[in-house]
């Protein structure tokens, strides 16, 4: 990660998200996708931001899928077939 601002991930979960949890994911954009999981995208401050974030995640017994770090813009739909 640089030390030029945020960086940008893509955290994939088992489960759709409504927009209601957004407030638990800092803001963050959570896009379902058509085979049942939601990405919750967008920018993550430092490694202890994304720790916490995982840890809530985790905390809501949400399933992880994986974690992303990418350079693409937070609110691109990306439905999967």
């Amino acid at each position: 990660m640089s030390s030029s601002g945020p960086q940008r991930y893509e955290i994939r979960v088992r489960r759709h998200l409504g927009p209601r949890w957004a407030s638990w994911f800092d803001g963050m954009a959570l896009v379902p996708q058509d085979d049942g999981t939601t990405v919750i995208d967008g920018p993550i401050a430092d490694q202890p931001a994304l720790h916490g974030l995982l840890r809530t995640i985790s905390d809501l017994g949400v399933p992880l899928v994986s974690v992303t770090a990418t350079d693409e813009p937070a609110h691109t739909s990306r439905r999967t077939p």
